[in-house]
């Protein structure tokens, strides 16, 4: 799976630089798209609607976007590092499907509780979903590239299945809808804010970057190098599905976005996690931020859901990286 990076030194730093500066003129010009009317000019003025508009609304979705695209992103190259596979991410491994499927039965158990609580159980959820893929994935006797995402997302539509026949009898489809469509559009100050803690858990994923790394090149080499195999690809795990669980809790699920841009960006910069990472971060916030604004002006005033956007895009996305760069993705 390792490959030699393809930018190394300044051309990575003025790449990232270059990132840097292109997010951050999107993000000041995202928090003035929208149905409310909001200008530079009347913030600049300290007019009382514009200010609540920006501090309650605008300024809340803008770091849910950024935030959730990180965290999805560096979620989707911890996976694919540790499993050793570039198609294996939480979209396809059943992570997303077992956090839907535990914040359902938070809201079961637990009712109008705070979203924290149906944090903690999508969490649980997430993490027994996800080392149980890695437990069917320990005892496949094929591990072809293709093979092990396709047992992947067999076993994430047994789950999501499992969790639309509970709401179903529960009477929940609707609000599971909301839950499996990811939107940022009721994102509002006060119900957002649990996602700086997958923001927490994207740092301590770069503080295992080399960890990760060596462990991508599997067992034997791991452990010839002192490294505690096991114990890194649990840790892995564990901060993939704390990941996933806080996302799909706050703002629901977002697809493609752990898979393609972990793999676009590993394609340029190689498979060193502690250099792909910061630009998976990068690209990962770039892209979730383009497409949510896409969605807010494609049909304006009115808005579509930004899953939906994702999911045009990052199958157009994937379907070329499968024609075109499959041989340097290591497919046969």
């Amino acid at each position: 799976m390792t490959r030699p990076p393809a930018t190394t030194g300044r051309p990575r730093t003025r790449h990232l630089a270059a990132g840097t500066v292109l997010l951050a003129a999107l993000a000041a010009g995202s928090l003035f798209v929208g149905v409310s009317g909001l200008t530079p000019a009347g913030v600049l003025d300290g007019r009382p609607e514009e200010v609540r508009v920006l501090l309650e609304s605008r300024l809340p979705r803008l770091l849910a976007v950024l935030l959730a695209g990180t965290a999805m992103s560096v979620a989707g190259l911890i996976m694919m590092h540790i499993t050793g596979n570039r198609f294996v991410s939480p979209a396809t491994a059943g992570t997303n499907e077992s956090a839907a499927f535990g914040v359902l039965v938070a809201t079961l158990f637990a009712g109008g509780q705070a979203l924290f609580v149906k944090m903690s159980v999508a969490v649980l959820f997430a993490l027994v979903g996800t080392f149980f893929f890695m437990w069917i994935l320990r005892r496949l006797t094929f591990r072809d590239m293709i093979l092990v995402p396709l047992v992947g997302l067999m076993f994430g539509a047994v789950v999501s299945a499992a969790t639309m026949f509970v709401a179903y009898r529960a009477d929940l489809l609707q609000t599971l809808g909301a839950w499996t469509s990811g939107d940022f559009s009721g994102v509002l100050r006060g119900r957002y804010e649990l996602l700086w803690i997958a923001g927490a858990v994207t740092v301590l994923g770069y503080l295992y970057a080399d960890r990760f790394t060596v462990a991508g090149m599997g067992r034997t080499f791991a452990v010839n190098l002192g490294v505690r195999y096991d114990r890194v690809v649990n840790t892995g795990l564990v901060l993939t599905a704390v990941i996933t669980a806080v996302v799909v809790s706050t703002v629901g699920e977002i697809p493609f976005v752990s898979l393609i841009v972990p793999n676009l960006v590993t394609l340029v910069l190689g498979d060193n996690l502690r250099h792909a990472l910061p630009a998976t971060a990068l690209a990962g916030a770039l892209f979730v931020l383009v497409c949510d604004i896409a969605g807010r002006l494609i049909r304006f005033p009115y808005e579509i859901p930004v899953s939906t956007v994702i999911g045009v895009v990052g199958s157009v996305v994937f379907l070329t990286l499968l024609l075109r760069g499959g041989k340097r993705m290591g497919l046969r």
